[in-house]
C-alpha cells in the first residue's frame, strides 16, 4: 500500500501535468483571428483583419470579416522554417478585381500572440504587413 501522503503528491503530479498537456494543445499555429495592418510606407497604412481556421485538411477563412469580406483562396504554412503565403481575390475600389498575395515569416511561435510579417501585394500596390494573433 501506498501512503496518503504519496498518494496526495501521486494524485497533485497527475493534475497538473493534465492541464500542462490541456494547455498546449491549441489546435494549428494559424487558427484564430489576426488583426495589424498592411501599406506601400510607415505611414499610408490600411487596417487588416484575418481570421483563420484549420478544418481538418485546410486553413480557410476571411481578410476583413463583414459584408465586404474576402475570402482566402489559399493558405500555405512551410513548418519546416515558419513560411506562409497567403492568397485572395479582392476588387480595387474602383470594382475591377485585385488579386492579394502575402508572403511572410511566422514569429514566436511558441507564444499565444504569435506575429506573422511580410510582403503584400494587392492588385498593382506593393508594401509590408504585419499582424499578431489576438
Amino acid at each position: 500500500m501506498i501512503s496518503r501522503r504519496v498518494f496526495r503528491l501521486l494524485c497533485v503530479t497527475a493534475c497538473l501535468a493534465a492541464s500542462f498537456f490541456a494547455l498546449a494543445q491549441e489546435g494549428h499555429p494559424l487558427t484564430g483571428t489576426w488583426s495589424g495592418d498592411w501599406g506601400p510606407t510607415a505611414t499610408q497604412r490600411n487596417h487588416l483583419t484575418i481570421v483563420m481556421n484549420w478544418d481538418g485538411k485546410n486553413v480557410t477563412g476571411l481578410i476583413n470579416p463583414g459584408p465586404d469580406a474576402i475570402p482566402l483562396a489559399s493558405v500555405f504554412l512551410d513548418v519546416t522554417n515558419w513560411t506562409i503565403r497567403i492568397e485572395a481575390d479582392a476588387k480595387d475600389p474602383s470594382g475591377s478585381p485585385a488579386h492579394i498575395t502575402a508572403e511572410g515569416n511566422l514569429d514566436d511561435i511558441g507564444s499565444y500572440h504569435r506575429k506573422i510579417t511580410g510582403t503584400w501585394r494587392q492588385g498593382t500596390a506593393k508594401g509590408d504587413f504585419r499582424i499578431t494573433r489576438d
